[in-house]
């Protein structure tokens, strides 16, 4: 038991080092030819704008495969930006708001598509991963204008991309939709109540500064 787990391991390992030196490479090749972190973000959401055009047609094994494109312009921006120092503040926010772009053109391909066959019930079910999916990012950027940090929470944007993957790759769409909708929104729950939490501690304390 001991070995095969020591053989996965070193099997992952191997995966994993593969794949830094793949992205790697990229950023290198980027790096080197002085394209502009912004652009590589743009050009992401233009690919994601091409899977949800496949979504609303029902191409959902390629729309899957174009969102896997569009993820490494999502995964080199930031280390582009950082190797040729092009790291700002306005990159960090444009890349934020960009992401957001991303997720909602995506969930409006499948909000399309089941409009156009007349599941209603879905269009309902992916309109709840919408609105899960945008105030999970909300509350965190409005929390973090109130406390230090707010990261709880386990439906994270890459959570959310690698659900619709799974359901488009192997046809569970529906059950995809299903835990996006509810773990999205629980999401959103835990950090109305941390930031609840962590105010209340706060006002505590300058009561008893003041008192």
């Amino acid at each position: 038991m001991t070995a095969s787990k020591n053989e996965s391991r070193a099997i992952t390992g191997r995966i994993g080092a593969g794949g830094k030196r793949v992205v790697d490479s990229i950023v290198n090749l980027l790096a080197s030819l002085s394209v502009h972190p912004n652009i590589l973000t743009l050009i992401g959401m233009l690919i994601n704008i091409g899977a949800m055009i496949l979504f609303y047609k029902g191409i959902f094994r390629w729309a899957a495969l174009v969102v896997i494109f569009a993820g490494i312009f999502d995964i080199v921006d930031g280390e582009v930006a950082r190797r040729t120092n092009r790291v700002t503040q306005f990159g960090a926010f444009f890349d934020s708001v960009i992401d957001r772009y991303s997720d909602v053109l995506l969930l409006l391909g499948l909000i399309a598509w089941y409009a156009r066959i007349n599941r209603i019930q879905y269009v309902w079910l992916t309109g709840l991963c919408l609105i899960g999916s945008t105030l999970t990012s909300y509350t965190r950027a409005r929390a973090e204008s109130l406390i230090p940090a707010c990261k709880v929470g386990f439906l994270e944007r890459p959570e959310r991309i690698v659900l619709l993957v799974i359901g488009a790759l192997w046809d569970r769409m529906a059950a995809a939709l299903w835990v996006m909708a509810i773990l999205s929104n629980w999401t959103v729950s835990q950090r109305i109540w941390y930031t609840w939490r962590e105010l209340s501690a706060l006002e505590r304390r300058r009561a008893r500064v003041t008192s």
